[in-house]
């Protein structure tokens, strides 16, 4: 069987990060079984969907390295949506409701003061038709037999039908609500695995008895646990963290990724630059059904451990001007973004604010100055002049090393100064030396 996965964002509005790992999820299960990643734009809803929200999503997958390999547009299926419709409605699969949402309303409250299920009661047969009043119409569900599916994640899944509401799939203007139009083309597009969140389990239900109705057989579904906050409980906030939020933060898409693919899993997440590994290893059996905890402190960090593998090839577009190879060697470890290369190649190029040394500092930067005239450059210059300075000077360990680092950085931490001082050169060494022992 050859592997069809989807992903079917709807474009009123942009993608968060649980979007994100729904696509991402699809995306490595199509590739590792050398299946089909399809991008479905669910944009029935004309009012609210716009284009400039399908373009980003199209650019965001892109950014991620999620690339389709087909685009389905809802909007431009609807005479297949129809037809089935038609069928539909013809086996008795789907009927007319004349209630208000009002209406609706009051039921509802009615049979939770009984105590009773809020489930949707059909009207008898011969129930007069109001006048005026365009129907909306509901999926028709088989209540003779139970809803039993064998997920992926989550095991077995029964449903008993009965406590089910015949789900509404058309409005009374003639527009489609999702459930009906996402089965149809889930048996258009071939589409062969449905990977969402559990909060679709009870979709996952109804829909089965529409696959059954079209007489196709339905794709396999594993539901994911939703995502939390750091609080422990679901955060509106991960509402709001999408690609744009990640890109401003100087995390890297194989942060993104590498977080995502794994979270929820039993595996640990690991600081993976080449996705290769994470798509061999995917499966859905190592998936838990706790919720799986977001936290943006954990992918800063995944991120910085990330940028310290990036080759220059992979960032070179991203540097300061002037800055090399060896620079990008020297100064990534101490990074955790790749923006940050900007601030310590601004040390490098100088000037620096350095702060002024006391009396006994003063005077050992000026010996510093003097035993840096004297060093090789060639070779390895921080050790002759550190060796050179702890032979005449006495000093050792922080009282050695720390005024020289303030003296030619300004900071107190940074890269080794190994790699650092030939990136600094020996004319701007010697100016730093020479004006912090003035």
């Amino acid at each position: 069987m050859s592997i069809i996965t989807r992903f079917a964002p709807s474009p009123t509005g942009r993608l968060h990060v649980g979007n994100i790992r729904a696509a991402l999820h699809n995306w490595m299960w199509a590739r590792r079984n050398g299946g089909r990643f399809v991008l479905r734009i669910d944009d029935t809803d004309a009012e609210r969907s716009t284009e400039e929200n399908v373009v980003a999503i199209r650019a965001d997958l892109a950014w991620l390295g999620l690339h389709p390999d087909i685009e389905a547009r809802q909007s431009e299926r609807f005479a297949l949506y129809e037809a089935k419709f038609e069928a539909l409605r013809g086996a008795g699969r789907v009927y007319a409701c004349y209630e208000t949402p009002q209406e609706l309303d009051l039921r509802r409250k009615i049979l939770l003061g009984r105590g009773l299920p809020p489930v949707y009661q059909r009207q008898p047969a011969d129930a007069p038709v109001p006048e005026g009043i365009a129907p909306h119409w509901r999926f028709k569900l088989d209540h003779d037999a139970p809803i039993v599916w064998d997920d992926l994640i989550r095991g077995e899944q029964r449903f008993d039908p009965a406590l089910l509401s015949d789900p509404v799939i058309r409005r009374a203007d003639g527009s489609w609500l999702y459930m009906l139009p996402s089965a149809i083309d889930d048996v258009d597009l071939g589409i062969t695995h449905v990977v969402r969140g559990e909060d679709h389990v009870s979709n996952t239900a109804s829909q089965l008895q529409m696959f059954d109705a079209l007489g196709a057989a339905p794709p396999h579904f594993a539901h994911e646990a939703l995502l939390t906050g750091t609080e422990g409980k679901l955060s509106k906030r991960l509402g709001s963290l999408g690609v744009s939020h990640f890109r401003e933060e100087g995390i890297e898409p194989a942060a993104i990724v590498a977080m995502l693919a794994r979270l929820g899993t039993s595996d640990p997440i690991e600081p993976f630059a080449d996705i290769r590994p994470l798509i061999e290893s995917f499966d859905f059996a190592r998936f838990g059904r706790a919720p799986a905890r977001f936290d943006e402190a954990e992918l800063a960090a995944l991120n910085a451990r990330i940028v310290h593998q990036l080759p220059y090839e992979a960032v070179a577009d991203r540097l300061p001007g002037g800055m090399d190879a060896p620079a990008w060697a020297a100064i990534r470890p101490n990074l955790e973004t790749v923006a940050q290369a900007a601030d310590w190649w601004a040390v490098v190029e100088g000037p620096v604010d350095a702060p002024a040394p006391d009396a006994d500092d003063r005077a050992y930067l000026a010996q510093a100055a003097q035993a840096a005239a004297d060093v090789d450059w060639s070779a390895d210059p921080w050790h002759a002049l550190t060796g050179a300075l702890k032979e005449s000077s006495g000093r050792k360990g922080k009282a050695l090393f720390l005024p020289l680092r303030l003296a030619l950085t300004g900071r107190a931490h940074g890269p080794d100064m190994a790699a650092l001082l030939p990136l600094i050169g020996r004319d701007r060494t010697l100016s730093r030396l020479g004006a912090q022992s003035g």
